[in-house]
């Protein structure tokens, strides 16, 4: 089974736009949505050692400063 993501606005349990043209027929989706809400202190603290380790051996600092260098306009002129 494949996977394609499609951006959509849902209103009061209806689609109201999707960003491109659905197959006909039924489609099994899972949806997955935006929350304003924030994870609480125990979830946060489950993801952070979760994924604790996964980028063993890179300098976060220097990474996360060459992407916003990568991301200012004009970059390299």
């Amino acid at each position: 089974m494949s996977h394609e993501i499609a951006e959509a606005i849902i209103e009061d349990g209806r689609i109201q736009y999707v960003d491109r043209q659905l197959p006909s027929g039924r489609l099994k989706v899972h949806l997955i949505y935006d929350t304003d809400a924030l994870p609480d202190k125990d979830e946060s603290l489950n993801v952070l050692r979760e994924t604790a380790g996964v980028y063993y051996g890179i300098d976060a600092q220097k990474t996360s400063q060459d992407l916003r260098n990568e991301w200012e306009r004009n970059h390299g002129r």
